[in-house]
């Protein structure tokens, strides 16, 4: 399971959980600062990645195209990198099971 984090999130984020999520990137890590949210859809469609954004046009996109890629729709409004990263934490388990279910396409966390 390798997340993409949206401009939005932390790039310090994917090393702070490469335990669970090995492999994971921060849109900056390949060259994608300010990107159109198309562009950044397709890369984590063509590179097997989960995008984790708190952008509700990510979940707007899952709506249209559906899957893949999955989106992980982060609804924490103003918050710290630690609490995302104890959110990923804690939810795990659930991101698991939406990774594996191919019938769904979007995973909203509060």
């Amino acid at each position: 399971m390798k997340l993409l984090f949206d401009e939005n999130l932390s790039p310090a984020l994917s090393g702070r959980i490469a335990d669970l999520f090995p492999n994971s990137l921060h849109v900056r890590d390949v060259g994608m600062k300010a990107t159109d949210d198309p562009v950044v859809w397709n890369y984590a469609k063509d590179n097997d990645f989960m995008i984790v954004s708190k952008d509700a046009d990510m979940h707007d996109l899952s709506l249209v195209f559906g899957n893949p890629p999955k989106v992980i729709w982060l609804r924490l409004g103003n918050c710290s990198t630690r609490q995302v990263e104890e959110l990923l934490r804690r939810d795990f388990e659930v991101i698991k099971l939406f990774y594996e279910d191919d019938s769904v396409s979007l995973l909203a966390l509060p």
